[in-house]
């Protein structure tokens, strides 16, 4: 079957997408190889989307915009896009399993995925104490000690939502200043069981057959190093795109993020990228809205030149 439309993931920005493209009378394609949501499926409370003043829990909210899609006649594909190939008037994009799926235009919502932090003991303790995700894993630690490496609102974040279950919190962060939100930054030095750890970088995760059950920290200035004993490490040290499998006409910048204007369209003409995978300053789940809302009206347009 050819789609008017394929959409590439199912987060915020891909949702928006396929609900603004089927409600304009397109056929689409939303391919997804994980559970609707994206990253807000790992994310406790969201306290700044619009109409939720009390906040929301992740999982209520990719509930909400998988349940609001269901109502439409949009077709769910499971798996992966291993590649996109340009075609005369339309794309093939093949699957990593399963058939290709074809389409005249294309929606990319990929998004990011979390960055290794590249300390040794990294990969030996991966899954073992060493985690991306404290929604996931955080009850495996509840009432034990932890450290959370990172100085931007994930971290801060994620922070939070261990000390209301863990004993006590280790924030390391290179810097002395935070790149998160203040209002974050202002709960944390507030919470008694968080202790910042600033001008400081990891530079070993240790233990043994059972598991992680150290750290040891190094102060960028001093040199000086401290061993920090805990169970679990939870890493937010920035994000990588998710665009490998695009092709090289695509423009992207030097870390891989994709390159649009303001309408969302790359440099290949009939893709359009939106949400976390775009190269942009501010990454939340309003601006990934947006940008799927966008890139759908741009898709349409395109797609009624190419029918006209």
């Amino acid at each position: 079957m050819m789609y008017d439309a394929a959409v590439i993931g199912a987060g915020p920005a891909g949702i928006t997408a396929a609900l603004y493209l089927v409600r304009s009378g397109m056929s689409v394609a939303l391919i997804e190889n994980g559970a609707p949501g994206g990253q807000i499926l790992a994310t406790a409370e969201i306290e700044n989307y619009p109409g939720f003043p009390k906040s929301v829990k992740g999982w209520e909210l990719a509930d909400l915009f998988d349940a609001h899609l269901a109502e439409y006649p949009v077709v769910r594909v499971r798996g992966e896009v291993s590649a996109v190939e340009q075609a005369e008037g339309f794309f093939r994009l093949a699957l990593t399993e399963g058939e290709p799926v074809e389409a005249k235009t294309v929606v990319v919502c990929t998004g990011a995925k979390h960055r290794d932090l590249g300390a040794p003991g990294e990969d030996e303790f991966r899954g073992r104490g060493v985690s991306y995700c404290a929604v996931c894993d955080g009850n495996f630690y509840r009432g034990r000690d932890v450290v959370v490496v990172g100085g931007g609102n994930s971290a801060l974040e994620e922070a939070l939502y261990l000390s209301r279950i863990v004993n006590k919190v280790y924030l390391v962060h290179r810097r002395d200043a935070f790149r998160g939100a203040r209002v974050y930054e202002d709960k944390i030095r507030e919470t008694n069981n968080i202790e910042l750890v600033t001008k400081s970088v990891i530079d070993e995760i240790c233990g043994g057959p059972a598991g992680m059950d150290s750290v040891i920290v190094r102060h960028v200035e001093s040199g000086e190093t401290r061993t920090i004993e805990a169970e679990g490490l939870f890493v937010y040290v920035g994000m990588l795109p998710v665009s490998a499998f695009l092709p090289g006409e695509v423009t992207k910048d030097a870390v891989g993020f994709i390159l649009t204007d303001a309408e969302m369209c790359t440099s290949v003409p009939g893709i359009f990228a939106a949400g976390d995978v775009r190269s942009k300053r501010c990454r939340q789940v309003s601006s990934a809205v947006g940008d799927g809302a966008t890139a759908a009206t741009a898709a349409l347009s395109y797609l009624e030149h190419l029918n006209a």
